[in-house]
């Protein structure tokens, strides 16, 4: 028997898995959590990523909400525009997306680098379930007002964050509760 609870697919940003990320966190939190693996190889292709999301989804039996940060929600974007399927997804936290189409600070890939491995342009359809795109005000891989015409392109509802950096361990972020409100908002 399939349980009527979803289960929660994390998905996180290029850096992958990082112990202290809320992402981290919250999936040992939770009871059904499948996380997104981590590439061995072609690190920075998209279609992987997209593969790797779909590999993913395929060990989930019954409804499933999305948990990207980061580049995790342009894969989401990516993903949703060419394999979405009749599996049912109730709906998607999209937190501190990523603008990879603006150039990023130092040690992040350029957007020429984005471009060549199939990230850009981002796409910009509607999502085809529900969806939360949860932005900070000082994120400095995307400003507020692409956040929000991202999350109005996708279809989503736009939750402005404030001043909550790029909602990760550097930005101060470890244990994130918010994110459990917008996953019960979901189911």
């Amino acid at each position: 028997m399939v349980s009527t609870s979803p289960t929660i697919l994390i998905v996180p940003g290029l850096r992958d898995h990082v112990p202290e990320h809320w992402q981290t966190l919250l999936a040992a939190k939770l009871p059904r959590v499948v996380s997104v693996a981590p590439l061995e190889q072609d690190k920075l292709s998209c279609a992987a990523r997209v593969d790797a999301i779909d590999r993913a989804l395929s060990t989930i039996e019954g409804d499933v909400i999305i948990v990207a940060h980061s580049a995790g929600a342009m894969m989401i974007a990516h993903w949703a525009a060419v394999r979405a399927t009749a599996r049912k997804i109730r709906g998607a936290l999209l937190a501190a997306p990523a603008d990879l189409e603006t150039p990023m600070p130092a040690g992040y890939p350029t957007t020429d680098t984005l471009r060549d491995n199939g990230w850009l342009p981002i796409p910009r359809g509607k999502l085809p379930f529900p969806s939360i795109v949860a932005a900070s005000s000082n994120d400095p891989l995307t400003r507020l007002d692409r956040a929000r015409e991202l999350a109005q392109a996708w279809g989503s509802r736009f939750v402005e964050l404030g001043e909550v950096g790029h909602l990760n361990p550097a930005s101060g972020y470890g244990e994130w509760p918010q994110a459990e409100a917008f996953i019960r908002d979901l189911c």
